[in-house]
């Protein structure tokens, strides 16, 4: 579990994501863990998708988790966000 790296998907561009995943599992690593919250989701699913589809045909999607995150707004009020961790490995 030591070689997990944890990428963070929010607003750059799809191809950022994508070239930090294949970067990271070219580099050895067993697995990467895109995490995303709220709107930021579908992006982090393209990402899986991208990389599955176009660069790296062995990945396979390992695990996704989903769950909620409280967050406190400008003015103090309490929100849920949505949030999926997807797990990518190439064996």
């Amino acid at each position: 579990m030591m070689d997990e790296k944890i990428i963070y998907v929010g607003n750059k561009p799809l191809m950022n994501y994508v070239l930090a995943v294949v970067t990271q599992i070219n580099e050895n690593t067993n697995s990467v863990i895109l995490k995303a919250r709220g709107k930021a989701i579908s992006r982090a699913v393209d990402v899986a998708e991208i990389v599955r589809n176009r660069f790296i045909p062995d990945c396979v999607v390992d695990n996704i988790e989903i769950s909620t995150d409280e967050v406190e707004n400008e003015d103090g009020s309490k929100l849920n966000v949505s949030v999926i961790a997807i797990k990518l490995s190439n064996d």
